[in-house]
């Protein structure tokens, strides 16, 4: 067991008003994702606003940017919700919805017991843009273990001399 949790942040400016028919679509499925999220094995906390969700949380001065922030024990289990559940499916169909970010998802850790900001996240959105996957900002992609992580060393191969 390690000392610490993933956290996540996405991000995406939406084409048109949460309110507009064209976003209905995202719309109608956040309590049901957000529902199915908070009951995924792993899940430990998400970023919530006045409602039962982060859409009215302003942490750009665009206020068609919206965020969503969660912590997860572990990157196997955010990849089982994000790719595995009905999440994908709501996923797929984001482009409806928002236009094109360059970089919209982060990972990183924290302490157990931590709840990043949304600035925090925004901060390490800017990081993995400017220098690519570090172990203080990653993607699915390219994931690092948590720095408490004890990793084995390789194992001594005798030779026959």
């Amino acid at each position: 067991m390690t000392g610490y949790h993933l956290a996540q942040i996405n991000i995406g400016r939406l084409k048109s008003p949460m309110d507009a028919p064209e976003t209905a679509g995202f719309a109608d499925n956040l309590d049901r994702i957000n529902a199915l999220a908070d009951g995924q094995p792993g899940f430990v906390w998400r970023l919530v606003g006045e409602g039962a969700n982060a859409t009215d949380i302003q942490a750009f001065d665009d206020p068609m940017m919206l965020l969503n922030m969660s912590v997860w024990t572990d990157v196997e289990s955010l990849a089982a919700f994000v790719y595995r559940t009905g999440h994908r499916d709501v996923m797929r169909r984001r482009a409806e919805w928002f236009h094109k970010v360059e970089v919209f998802m982060c990972l990183w850790w924290v302490p157990v017991g931590h709840v990043p900001t949304p600035q925090e996240g925004i901060a390490r959105l800017e990081l993995l843009r400017r220098l690519g996957p570090t172990t203080e900002a990653f993607t699915f992609r390219e994931p690092f273990p948590a720095p408490d992580t004890v990793v084995a060393p390789p194992p001594v191969l005798e030779t026959c001399d």
